[in-house]
């Protein structure tokens, strides 16, 4: 039974399977003078979740070693003597190093995002870090533009998702990958204007025909080098490929020459690991451009499920399972 002090959190405490995930009560999160302290009501699942389970991804300094979570949506407790734009009892949302998975985070005023108030407490959890990702690959990184072309890997993973609907609203004509026909259903719903099956035999031809025969001018790379080589094979003369996730592997060998020919760019990007001058500059980047898009319905949260705390290691093991259509979600408290 919990007792009335303390915290409740998700625990890793050793590296391994979902075995090693424990409920535990942690101490109360302390906060500094330019962060609030945020009741969390709920926070979302990520892949990088699962790799700091097994012990390979470690959370940055300053974020809880132990406590995953790169994302939260709650409301403002307390705040520090020197923030200026939030108060207590403000709606918020927004990415972490780690520690969402908790009752309470401390987070700085800088990244604290207001949740459109359309949205639940649930729905907001599945926005900042997919949509961030999102955003930041094709809109800060890759320039993506009115009628180019984007092709998109796992496309029905919550990064995936909130990329599909970005490029809409960029004016881009989309191409997303899916392995299963059902995935493949409910991305052709998302008026995706070209849903494949990345498993298909002639699939290079496919995607070439899908862009109008040129090429697609970006590549979001979720899945790293099984599928690079294909990007390479796609894409436009001075096409971008955008590096976010490794999934399948981050070793590969390429052919230099097919990437100078094309005049290509391959760009890399990450947003756990960057400092904290970023992640703010980003997240209010975000905030000016994206959020009128969701209070008008253009964009909106994909969310697959909605468990307990209790349930994180189902939550574990459905991701890696890869069963899920968009954002698996945490309720924390009511």
């Amino acid at each position: 039974m919990w007792h009335a002090r303390g915290v409740k959190a998700v625990v890793i405490s050793r590296p391994g399977g979902a075995e090693v995930l424990e409920l535990r009560e942690v101490a109360d999160p302390g906060f500094g003078p330019d962060e609030v302290l945020v009741q969390v009501h709920a926070s979302a699942m990520n892949r990088a979740d699962l790799l700091q389970r097994r012990g390979i991804y470690p959370a940055p300094p300053g974020s809880p070693p132990d406590i995953p979570g790169l994302e939260f949506a709650g409301e403002v407790a307390s705040c520090g003597p020197r923030v200026e734009a939030i108060r207590p009892g403000d709606r918020v949302m927004g990415i972490l190093g780690g520690g969402g998975q908790a009752e309470k985070v401390a987070v700085h005023e800088g990244l604290c995002i207001p949740i459109p108030s359309r949205f639940s407490w649930e729905e907001a959890a599945a926005i900042p870090e997919a949509f961030l990702t999102s955003f930041d690959a094709l809109v800060s990184r890759a320039r993506l533009g009115p009628g180019e072309a984007l092709l998109v890997h796992a496309a029905a993973s919550g990064v995936g998702t909130a990329a599909l609907q970005i490029a809409r609203v960029a004016g881009a004509r989309v191409i997303a990958l899916s392995r299963t026909a059902e995935k493949r259903r409910r991305l052709a719903g998302m008026d995706v204007d070209h849903v494949l099956d990345p498993l298909q035999a002639d699939l290079a031809e496919k995607i070439r025909a899908a862009s109008g025969g040129r090429g697609v001018d970006v590549v979001l790379e979720l899945l790293g080098s099984p599928t690079l080589p294909l990007d390479m094979e796609v894409l436009a003369d001075r096409g971008r490929i955008v590096l976010a996730g490794v999934m399948g592997g981050s070793t590969v060998a390429t052919d230099l020459l097919a990437l100078m020919k094309k005049r290509a760019t391959i760009l890399g990007t990450v947003l756990r690991t960057r400092p904290i001058e970023e992640k703010i500059a980003l997240s209010r980047e975000f905030a000016r451009l994206m959020l009128p898009l969701f209070e008008d319905g253009r964009l909106r949260p994909v969310v697959d499920r909605v468990l307990s705390l209790s349930e994180i290691a189902l939550a574990h093991a459905l991701l890696e399972s890869n069963q899920s259509f968009g954002k698996i979600v945490l309720r924390i408290a009511p």
